[in-house]
């Protein structure tokens, strides 16, 4: 995709990646900081971690047509 577009189009969607990975983590900072979340998140995240990269593996993997599907 990168080869098909102009240098200005690439910058353009560094920044804009950029921009959301901030806002992605101003938000995951505000809802880990609320006392009743951290504190479901700090009991459960060594069971909630690995489900959610296992989930997200899958994810990619079924997306990607790694499994014929």
């Amino acid at each position: 995709m990168f080869l098909n577009v102009s240098t200005a189009t690439v910058v353009i969607f560094c920044v804009v990646f950029l921009l959301l990975v901030g806002v992605l983590v101003l938000l995951a900072r505000y809802v880990a900081t609320r006392r009743p979340i951290a504190e479901v998140l700090e009991r459960w995240e060594h069971v909630l971690f690995p489900i959610v990269l296992i989930g997200l593996g899958i994810a990619v993997l079924v997306s990607g047509g790694a499994f014929g599907l």
